[in-house]
């Protein structure tokens, strides 16, 4: 009988002992490495770190970042720009660099410059019409590289240009880097509105701060008629999207030929036409942008 007392005493034991095996708090929430999620931490030598993104392709976010990034440069600020599409890089296109990137004494990625912004890119490690064909595992370390693995010697604010979507890149940046806020790219167009709404619903998920919702190609003004067309159909749902979410409409840039020659030719419109209405309308979304994160 006594063995069969010791026996049950030391399986209750036993029990007891692996209710909690991974010591896992019993109230409040779980910690982040303890759920598996890296820590977020801050890019070294950089102040503000804001994302542009859009869940659908071809709405001109990476335009509309590489403007962003040359509006704070003409504001006086310190400014750079991260291309985090490794697939489709753009910002070698935008800026008119190219060549591969030198490295610092202790083995960092020195950024490339041009009209005032550091930038940095997977363009620059790749031949220009080379694909990048990956698995994933090695698409978060080339991302992990970027992220934490260049010199950029102090900057006031870093714009990451996401890729489009809400997959793994988004889910890594805003998980392991310090995010001051995030800015949603759409045009009016039916489509392109309702995966805008999957973007800020990702970033609520997430909790990085929605900074506004920018409506580019918004009105096309006629040279010859100077009548205005809402060419991707009425800018009333995108309105209807930032009252029902809560979020800021920075502002709208006009559907314009020069916008998109401009940034063909390596010289987007902050720096080729700074006197333009389309320029303007950069600059003051860049200005909001800047008072929101506490520029």
């Amino acid at each position: 009988m006594a063995t069969i007392q010791r026996r049950l005493f030391h399986q209750s034991l036993r029990a007891c002992s692996h209710e909690n095996p991974l010591g896992l708090p019993r109230t409040g929430s779980i910690p982040r490495m303890q759920r598996g999620l890296p820590e977020r931490r801050k890019i070294k030598d950089v102040a503000k770190v804001v994302a542009v993104s859009s869940a659908k392709g071809g709405v001109g976010k990476s335009t509309v970042a590489a403007n962003l990034s040359l509006a704070f440069a003409r504001m006086g600020y310190r400014s750079g720009i991260l291309d985090t599409d490794i697939f489709g890089p753009s910002i070698p296109t935008l800026f008119d660099l190219s060549g591969e990137p030198r490295l610092s004494a202790n083995n960092q990625l020195l950024p490339m410059s041009n009209y005032g912004v550091k930038t940095m890119s997977m363009g620059y490690l790749v031949g220009e019409d080379a694909p990048v064909v990956w698995r994933g595992l090695m698409v978060m370390k080339a991302l992990q590289q970027l992220l934490h693995e260049v010199d950029w010697g102090g900057l006031d604010i870093l714009v990451l240009d996401l890729p489009p979507g809400t997959g793994d890149t988004q889910l890594s940046v805003t998980q392991q880097i310090v995010l001051d806020g995030s800015v949603i790219v759409t045009t009016p167009h039916t489509l392109a509105v309702k995966d805008a709404v999957k973007g800020i619903n990702m970033f609520k998920k997430v909790n990085v701060p929605l900074l506004g919702l920018v409506q580019n190609m918004s009105l096309f003004n006629c040279p010859h008629c100077h009548h205005d067309t809402a060419v991707f159909g009425s800018n009333e749902r995108v309105k209807e999207i930032c009252k029902e979410h809560s979020i800021d409409l920075l502002g709208d840039i006009p559907l314009h030929q020069n916008v998109g020659d401009d940034g063909q030719r390596g010289k987007p419109t902050v720096v080729s036409e700074p006197k333009s209405e389309r320029a303007e309308a950069f600059m003051n979304i860049a200005r909001l942008v800047g008072s929101k994160v506490g520029l």
